[in-house]
């Protein structure tokens, strides 16, 4: 949430402290040390898939829960796909100098330094174990693990199960009706899929209690994104649909993103306006349109008279108004 002056951020009270303070009383049996390992692994991953990149990682910025669940926080030097360079990788450095990654230590003329004082496993670890460290502390980032392989290999493997990042619970209905409402709406999905929605934008922008646009560049008005529970595919087709029965030529589709033209002169000419669809969770997309041409009065009439009307059936919340569902 936002005022003129600051802004808040309400989030979890994760009541279990650092996994530092754990870990300076004594060593982890290695059954704990393996399920905190798995949950790290599987959050990063997780992270990586939304194109999200920590930079950060240690005990102290690793909180546990009441339940000794692992939850990563800080994210204040976390880096997002646009800062990568052409071989994918990040090459700023940042974070907490006793953490840095090997190919650091490696530049700096001190991996082999470092790697014997500090990195060699102590007796009690199973050869496993050792075997997974001694990949994960490979220079070169190119022959090092990979976080997909890490999550094969049988000592990880051992007791896991793969966390669900986020649920949204549906209501309880018949199951003839239910079947029914889905059919009208769901198609065969692509074989791709629609690109995720930054998080921060999602939440910032879906809600005016969260709404910063007064703080950071924006283009999109109010009233021209929603929410959906409906899977991508099923959008695009309503929407072209909605596109007809509007009048609106469709000029372009290219997977979900569609743009469209308005048959009657305006005052800046004919209006044009794109659709694009993008994921945020498995269950929810956000639709997102903007004016690629013609008068923005003319524009904002489209979204609020047209648009909202027509779309009523597939949308689960507008810009700005608070989700009738929990």
């Amino acid at each position: 949430m936002a005022t003129k002056q600051k802004i808040y951020f309400v989030m979890e009270y994760v009541r279990g402290g650092e996994l530092f303070a754990k870990v300076a009383k004594g060593k982890l049996k290695e059954d704990l040390a393996r399920k905190y390992f798995q949950q790290l692994i599987s959050a990063v991953d997780f992270c990586h898939s939304r194109g999200v990149s920590h930079r950060d990682l240690k005990p102290e910025n690793l909180l546990l829960d009441e339940n000794e669940n692992l939850k990563v926080s800080d994210f204040g030097l976390s880096a997002l796909p646009e800062q990568l360079r052409n071989d994918g990788l990040l090459h700023t450095q940042c974070g907490t100098p006793a953490y840095v990654a090997p190919e650091v230590l490696r530049k700096k003329g001190m991996y082999r330094k470092v790697f014997k004082a500090e990195f060699e496993c102590p007796p009690w670890f199973s050869s496993e174990a050792k075997r997974l460290i001694s990949k994960l502390l490979v220079a070169d980032p190119e022959k090092r693990i990979s976080i997909a392989a890490i999550m094969r290999v049988p000592w990880f493997q051992k007791d896991f199960t793969r966390p669900i990042a986020l649920s949204i619970p549906e209501p309880v209905t018949d199951n003839t009706e239910k079947d029914e409402n889905r059919a009208e709406v769901e198609m065969v999905r692509s074989k791709s899929s629609p690109p995720f929605y930054n998080a921060f934008e999602f939440i910032s922008s879906m809600s005016s209690g969260f709404d910063l646009s007064s703080l950071f560049e924006s283009k999109r008005k109010s009233g021209s994104m929603f929410t959906s529970k409906c899977s991508a595919s099923a959008i695009m087709a309503k929407l072209e649909s909605v596109a007809k029965k509007l009048n609106f030529k469709i000029t372009n589709v290219k997977e979900f993103k569609m743009k469209m033209q308005g048959a009657s002169e305006g005052r800046k000419g004919k209006l044009s306006v794109t659709a694009e669809v993008f994921q945020v969770v498995p269950e929810v997309a956000v639709v997102e349109f903007s004016k690629s041409s013609g008068d923005t009065l003319e524009y904002r009439k489209f979204c609020e008279e047209d648009a909202r009307p027509a779309l009523k059936d597939i949308v689960w919340s507008w810009q700005g108004e608070n989700n009738c569902e929990q």
